[in-house]
């Protein structure tokens, strides 16, 4: 961690306080965040978070880039959003398995954020189960041609660019028939559907897009061919040390949020803090919180120092969105009609972190991740 790291999160924990949370209701009413915010999130660097330095990026560490995300995390869900894909897998499939060309064509312009981008992997037949996808990419000459469907595709509808998980060979039905190719979102072939109307994180949008002959040139694959599941699982790794970061942030919020409440709020004749029921919900929320952010950052130093974390990617998310799901149920709790009501925003967040037990893997599928890979290595104790 390096001063300019310190006053990067100092910057960002301003940004949210300040700029953003004043923001949130009117944003949550118009679903859209405004141009205004997303000039200020791309001249604070944040669209360049994980992009290396030589490609325009602020090539932050990836305990660095947790505790941004967790600064981030003080504010809307929907703020991170605009960005987040950028950060995590709509770039770092390119950083890791991208030829040069291909990160000197997308790579400046994904870190300013001029270039928006999308991850196409999920689609209405395979979601958790990825490796029975059945987008289909195939070769037509120096050409390949996609057809198919995804779905749930965060930023569609801004993104200039889209990773797209396709099947380039027929023949294997799991995971070592997938490709991925990096698609310009102006592509013929094409389309992005509307935006789905969903529970929470109104400001981000996610979209079906669909393929229909497709066809885009030979070097617009990412990586080898049959690379493509590989390669969105080396993504996903890094991508849920954020996602938890996030949720641990989002928590930090919804406990102090709550703190405050229960400081101030009387109920027979004294702060419902000195109930004693109420003291242990926000206990019990700040021991939590604290395991989770702990579990977190030492995930985040074990991937900056190269070490397997597969198990504990996925430890991380689990443990961090189930605690904020918890977190955000006692604090409409610890509010009582007042979390329920929609100007004072706590229900909001309520909805808001659902989500996060589904993305990036849901709790089940990363369940069995952790199961899998300590039947491989056995128990982790260090």
């Amino acid at each position: 961690m390096t001063d300019s790291d310190d006053d990067l999160i100092e910057a960002v924990s301003r940004f949210a306080a300040e700029r953003l949370r004043p923001a949130e209701a009117s944003i949550a009413e118009a679903d859209q965040v405004p141009d205004d915010i997303i000039a200020d999130m791309r001249a604070l660097g944040l669209y360049g978070l994980s992009v290396p330095q030589d490609w325009g990026g602020l090539g932050l560490s990836m305990a660095t880039e947790a505790r941004v995300i967790m600064a981030m995390g003080h504010a809307s869900p929907a703020f991170r959003s605009c960005f987040g894909t950028n950060v995590g897998i709509g770039s770092q499939g390119i950083v890791m398995f991208g030829s040069d060309e291909q990160k000197a064509r997308y790579l400046p312009a994904i870190a300013d954020g001029s270039l928006v981008t999308s991850f196409a992997l999920t689609e209405p037949e395979a979601g958790s189960d990825a490796a029975s996808l059945r987008t289909r990419a195939v070769r037509d000459g120096e050409h390949w041609v996609l057809d198919g469907q995804k779905c749930y595709i965060t930023n569609a509808g801004v993104a200039g660019l889209f990773t797209v998980m396709a099947r380039t060979d027929p023949a294997m039905t799991g995971a070592g028939g997938v490709s991925a190719f990096l698609v310009p979102a102006d592509t013929p072939g094409l389309r992005v559907g509307p935006s789905n109307p969903k529970m929470g994180q109104q400001g981000a949008h996610i979209h079906d897009v669909f393929f229909e002959n497709c066809r885009v040139p030979g070097d617009a694959m990412l990586g080898a061919p049959g690379q493509g599941f590989g390669v969105a699982m080396k993504v996903l790794d890094r991508g849920r040390i954020h996602i938890a970061a996030l949720c641990v942030g989002v928590a930090e919020r919804l406990v102090a949020d709550s703190l405050a409440w229960a400081q101030t709020r009387h109920q027979f004749g004294k702060p419902i803090l000195e109930q004693q029921l109420v003291a242990a919900m926000l206990a019990d929320s700040q021991t939590e919180l604290l395991a989770a952010r702990a579990l977190v950052l030492d995930t985040a130093r074990r991937q900056d120092a190269g070490e397997p974390i597969t198990l504990e990617a996925a430890a991380a998310k689990l443990f961090a969105s189930e605690m904020v799901g918890r977190v955000a149920d006692r604090a409409v709790q610890i509010h009582g009609g007042a979390g329920y009501l929609t100007d004072v925003g706590i229900e909001r967040l309520y909805r808001d972190v659902r989500i996060f037990r589904i993305y990036e893997g849901t709790s089940q599928v990363l369940q069995g991740v952790i199961a899998r890979q300590m039947d491989r290595t056995g128990p982790r104790t260090s």
